[in-house]
């Protein structure tokens, strides 16, 4: 298929916002959608309140219908066991709130920082560590983002910069732009890093004038997309990532393991190579995050280690992503040894 043919929808109103707006958010509707009962999610609509429920329709498209145990689904649907309440999970498992300068900058980590562009996703994972961040309060908005750049260009060992959010590719064509613009004037600054969910969740965003965007400036563009297992990339995401690719910006991808979706060998190898198939390289496998609500996700550490070792005899090293957690306060993300 020539490039762009998916998904050059510049000429009118981006079919991609279209497919935000309508997302579901009625956990209910979703049940129903997928030939489900309201008993095998028990509290659905309880347990939404708080972490409201989000996802596109293309992305239901790809759970099965009549499986409350899809993979896919897990994921996304609001459930009881978000409402108990673990004693060793909190709301800020990673420290952001500790690490901010100034509202919406995020500075952990010597040499780059990390900017919370908008609160907004295209879905709600319900293990997400920011499901209690305050976006309000910290997103760059333009009376921040001054403040934020400034900040930037006085600490010249920043050579790095992370847009994430929420998601920064649900930020219009023009933000996106000005912000890189922006970040661009900054000499030191050289490397312009995404973190993003929307290539494998809403690959109708990726056009060629996004593409443009992120490649126009200076700055050496690196996307790292979030997919947790291969059901996740079909031919639309594989064409959206393609198209990333062809405009010269390096794929990486970031996995978090989550019980009962991605805890098993033969389901991370095949990630590993249907994200090589599309120019990604996986790159990091994530230890969950404590994050308040999440804990029915979490999987034993010692099992995690196993499957490390399993996928090291599956798969050839370029194609095994480094299994790390994240503590607060430490200086980097750390790395899971053993076995």
């Amino acid at each position: 298929m020539p490039k762009s043919t998916l998904f050059n929808l510049d000429s009118h109103t981006p079919d991609w916002q279209k497919q935000l707006s309508d997302a579901i958010t009625d956990p209910l509707e979703l049940l129903k959608l997928l030939r489900l009962s309201p008993e095998d999610f028990p509290a659905c609509e309880q347990a939404s309140k708080p972490f409201a429920l989000k996802l596109p329709r293309s992305y239901i498209n790809k759970i099965e219908p009549g499986n409350p145990d899809d993979p896919l689904l897990k994921q996304v649907m609001a459930s009881a066991a978000e409402l108990e309440i673990s004693p060793t999970y909190t709301q800020d498992p990673v420290g952001d709130m500790k690490a901010m300068p100034v509202p919406g900058l995020l500075h952990k980590y010597q040499g780059r920082v990390l900017l919370i562009t908008t609160g907004a996703c295209a879905i709600h994972c319900r293990y997400c560590f920011r499901r209690h961040f305050p976006y309000s309060e910290n997103h760059s908005s333009k009376q921040q983002w001054k403040d934020t750049l400034g900040y930037i260009q006085q600490h010249s060992d920043i050579n790095e910069v992370i847009l994430s959010g929420g998601d920064p590719l649900v930020l219009s064509n023009n933000k996106l732009e000005q912000l890189i613009e922006g970040l661009s004037a900054i000499p030191h600054v050289n490397t312009l890093r995404i973190h993003s969910r929307i290539p494998v969740i809403l690959p109708a965003r990726i056009t060629d004038s996004l593409a443009s965007i992120l490649t126009k400036s200076r700055l050496k563009t690196v996307v790292v997309i979030h997919a947790n297992h291969p059901a996740e990339i079909t031919e639309l995401e594989q064409h959206a990532l393609q198209n990333l690719h062809q405009a010269g910006i390096l794929l990486l991808n970031q996995s978090v393991l989550l019980k009962g979706v991605n805890d098993c060998s033969v389901i991370l190898s095949g990630l590993s190579h249907k994200l090589f198939a599309c120019n990604t390289l996986p790159y990091y496998l994530h230890i969950l995050d404590k994050v308040q609500g999440a804990q029915h996700f979490e999987v034993p550490r010692q099992k995690a280690i196993q499957l490390m070792k399993e996928l090291r005899h599956k798969l050839p090293g370029y194609l095994v992503p480094e299994l790390v957690e994240e503590k607060a306060a430490e200086k980097s993300k750390l790395p899971v040894y053993g076995l």
